[in-house]
């Protein structure tokens, strides 16, 4: 186990008496020692392989002199734009420049080009004509074949081709990115690599391949919407690992070949990379800006899990981590727990104990280990399947055994919930011993909208399975010794959500006293199914024609009706309603605004606002309000 960061410098070289690297890292992220970060979790696995590995991070792009830095390695680069897709990480939902980047030394941004991935890529082929280039992380993998980009607004092809990569890699990586460093290490050319699990090439001729499916080609695609679906729902189908074939795109006289994904990692290999010797902390290059913020919410965490059974259509995990759930074996957790626990820095607390999917871990289903998941049904919507198993008979004896560390004041759980898994057997006990020592006072819950056909677009389940656990999470809060909230995610302007589904929502938070501050606008991230509806305004799946709010106006309307209570969206939340023709429900925001919810709001206008506000689910904190001022009937009650 290592007790150093990866080499940085030709200094760091000299100082291992080194000569020459095997393998440079590039990466648009800070360079930060921890498993959360990419770079951090591919270099310590490549070097417990016996592999001489070196970190270039943020390199200066307009020359390539920071890209010679650490000469030239023997066997690759291999190059990412970071944790995020660079222009997620540059740019807002409404395309304008972020004002922090934490994943950046003191929150600076500009250290990170647009689309860092071709960036980088074609700087390297600048400065070493024939040394391999291996792309990977998320913005190699959900722009591996031709992919709307909304930030261009226009179909783009492979990043394989803009990026001239010899390679991509998708997913997670470990296992291609051993398989690869093997093979040119033994000698094979970086052409003759194929058939590696979770790879993309570009290839001449993919006749070798055999039984491998053909899309329609990126020039078909780029020219035609209906195409475009097809293209994506052909692809879509072959995500289960066991069953998988290659996909096959042409690019001109050239084609995109993207081999299936790797098989998921075995808990004993799981185990092996979290326990390499990270140094959970950024490299001292960042000391003087300031640090690196993204860190501190990670730094005393633990990663348990991977992959999401949730599949719901606005992410990218169904693409990256997949969608079949891999734990970490309980004894290795508290193994790393217990390191943790035994830090200088640590105060008490580990922030986070999850993965994706906060209560997932342990969770698996019969099909999975020779079948793989379902080719016609999701797991968890619109109903979770009683096929899978939440797996609460191994994460509770897991929480248990980490809170019992004597080093460990609170274990807590900051990752999201799904709410559609407390519906079970026994789940009352789960929730409270969750929400008694596992949750810090919030717990994150996403509804993400209330209006069924935004929600069925969104693959989320019903808001009728939300309101039973908000009755589940109070009815238990009231045997807990201090308030537990409940911290709601929203999203707005999704494909299918119209303006009025927008009002609506905005009535049914009213009436709840609930005013979110976690609303995200809709990205139409690639290759992702939302993202799909976005361009083509059609449901890949269904054929059914799919409304998507494409102007920046209707999108900050949208987002202004559900943050109902910013100043700031006043004018917005008038010409919304005006332009709904529903000027009278403005008394409504007026005092929702005030802090007074009124007891019954009118539905003249507005399709399936609800019932009245006495009858509704509570989303308030158990034990009392959430926040603001209590209405005159809990005053009364209270002096009562």
């Amino acid at each position: 186990m290592t007790c150093e960061f990866l080499p940085v410098s030709q200094s760091d070289l000299r100082q291992r008496g080194w000569d020459r690297l095997d393998i440079i890292l590039i990466t648009g992220d800070a360079y930060v020692d921890h498993p959360a970060y990419g770079v951090a979790l591919i270099g310590r696995v490549l070097e417990s392989h016996g592999y001489r590995v070196g970190v270039i991070a943020q390199p200066g792009w307009r020359t390539d002199a920071d890209f010679k830095r650490l000469g030239k390695p023997r066997l690759f680069f291999g190059i990412t734009s970071g944790n995020v897709d660079s222009m997620v990480a540059n740019y807002t939902a409404n395309k304008r420049p972020r004002k922090k980047d934490d994943y950046s030394p003191g929150g600076k941004t500009g250290m990170r080009p647009d689309r860092a991935l071709i960036v980088y890529a074609n700087r390297v082929r600048q400065a070493f004509k024939d040394v391999p280039v291996v792309v990977g992380g998320i913005e190699a993998s959900t722009r591996r074949l031709a992919h709307y980009d909304y930030w261009d607004n226009r179909v783009r092809r492979s990043i394989l081709f803009d990026a001239r990569a010899d390679m991509l890699v998708y997913g997670m990586g470990e296992l291609q990115i051993v398989e690869i460093a093997r093979r040119l290490s033994a000698g094979e050319a970086i052409d003759r690599l194929d058939h590696i699990p979770g790879t993309a090439v570009i290839r001449k001729d993919p006749a070798f391949l055999g039984d491998a499916v053909t899309l329609p080609s990126c020039e078909v695609v780029a020219d035609s919407r209906e195409q475009f679906n097809r293209a994506f729902a052909l692809f879509y189908r072959e995500q289960n690992p066991v069953t998988a074939r290659p996909v096959v795109q042409a690019h001109g006289d050239r084609f995109a070949v993207v081999y299936p994904p790797p098989m998921p990692l075995s808990q004993v290999a799981l185990d092996r990379i979290y326990e390499l010797g990270y140094q959970r902390a950024w490299h001292p290059d960042h000391d003087a800006a300031g640090g690196v913020q993204g860190l501190e919410t990670v730094r005393h965490s633990l990663v348990t899990h991977r992959g999401c059974s949730g599949e719901c259509n606005f992410c990218s995990l169904y693409f990256h981590q997949g969608r079949m759930v891999q734990s970490r074996s309980a004894d290795s957790i508290v193994r790393e727990a217990t390191r943790l626990a035994r830090d200088p820095a640590f105060r008490g607390t580990i922030s986070d104990m999850g993965g994706p999917t906060a209560n997932l871990y342990g969770a698996d289903c019969p099909r999975w280990a020779k079948k793989g998941f379902c080719r016609n049904r999701r797991c968890m919507a619109p109903e979770v399947c009683p096929s899978l198993d939440p797996g609460y008979g191994r994460s509770l004896p897991l929480y248990r055994r980490i809170r019992a560390i004597p080093e460990v004041r609170h274990a807590f759980i900051g990752s999201g919930f799904r709410h559609d898994l407390f519906g079970g057997s026994g789940a009352d006990a789960c929730l409270e011993e969750l929400c008694r020592y596992h949750v810090s006072g919030r717990m994150k819950v996403a509804p993400e909208h209330i209006c069924k056909p935004v929600l069925d677009a969104m693959g989320k389940p019903p808001i009728g399975i939300y309101e039973a656990f908000v009755g589940q999470f109070n009815r238990i809060g009231k045997r807990l010794p201090s308030r537990r909230y409940l911290v709601n995610y929203f999203i707005s302007a999704h494909p299918g959500a119209t303006l009025k589904d927008a009002l609506e929502m905005a009535l049914y938070l009213i009436k709840r006293g609930m005013h979110p501050e976690q609303v995200q606008d809709f990205i139409p991230l690639p290759l992702t199914l939302s993202g799909t509806m976005y361009h083509t305004e059609i449901h890949p799946h269904t054929g059914k024609p799919v409304y998507v709010a494409k102007t920046f106006r209707e999108r900050k309307m949208q987002r202004a009706l559900v943050q109902y209570r910013n100043p700031s969206n006043r004018q917005l939340i008038r010409d919304a309603l005006k332009k709904l023709k529903s000027e009278h429900l403005a008394p409504v925001f007026v005092k929702a605004v005030a802090g007074k919810p009124p007891r019954r709001i009118s539905r003249s206008g507005v399709a399936n606002a609800g019932k009245s506000a006495g009858t509704s689910p509570s989303a308030r904190p158990s034990g009392g309000r959430r926040s603001g001022r209590a209405g005159p009937a809990a005053r009364r009650k209270r002096r009562r």
